[in-house]
């Protein structure tokens, strides 16, 4: 649904995010976080390891009312890693030790001794690597339209631990992302609650 301006042009507002509106799903150990506002939209992320998808996955998320393809809610599910089966010969969840992670065609070295968990393998790539794993402009951007202007990107914000019981229009980051939008003005995003979306904040993520 569009609401309208002060000179009653219809409002677009939309959320992209790579992985889960929730930056820690049980089911999905996340190493980044990202989550966009765009123009007269939002769009936000997370990147996360799924041992059920057998791979580092970016799952898009998108929310609005200006979509150009497919309704809110679940949308590409972006596989980073290349070669699982040689980090993971055996579908053991564990590193095998000395060889490299290829992530869109870049062979990246991790400091991880064998047996490692993949989890923690690749929220060590993450720490140098952070741009190549998320969401590139042209996936962060797909499904919206291309006029769509940028207003806010963060890496990191608060999330509330009770996130299923919580309504947004009760905790301060889901106010103040309502307000960047309905104002179009980045500097109303100003946050007095810590961080909490690093994945040290969120030990159960991953243990379904």
């Amino acid at each position: 649904m569009a609401s309208s301006g002060a000179c009653g042009v219809p409002v677009r507002r939309a959320v992209t995010s790579p992985a889960s509106p929730h930056p820690t799903p049980g089911h999905c150990a996340p190493p980044p976080n990202r989550l966009c506002v765009d123009g007269e939209p939002p769009r936000t992320g997370v990147l996360g390891y799924n041992p059920r998808g057998g791979n580092l996955i970016d799952v898009m998320h998108r929310f609005g009312n200006c979509l150009t393809r497919g309704g809110p809610g679940f949308g590409d599910f972006l596989e980073r890693v290349d070669n699982m089966e040689e980090i993971d010969p055996d579908g053991a969840e564990v590193y095998v030790g000395g060889v490299p992670v290829v992530v869109r065609g870049t062979a990246l070295r991790v400091d991880a001794a064998a047996s490692t968990p993949l989890e923690d393998v690749f929220r060590l790539l993450a720490e140098g690597n952070k741009e190549l794993l998320l969401a590139d402009e042209t996936e962060l951007r797909a499904d919206l339209p291309a006029d769509l202007p940028v207003l806010l990107r963060l890496d990191a914000w608060h999330q509330p631990q009770d996130l299923w019981d919580t309504m947004p229009s009760t905790h301060e980051t889901f106010r103040l992302l309502a307000e960047v939008l309905n104002s179009s003005d980045p500097a109303r995003y100003r946050p007095t609650l810590p961080p909490n979306t690093r994945w040290s904040h969120w030990p159960d993520a991953g243990t379904l």
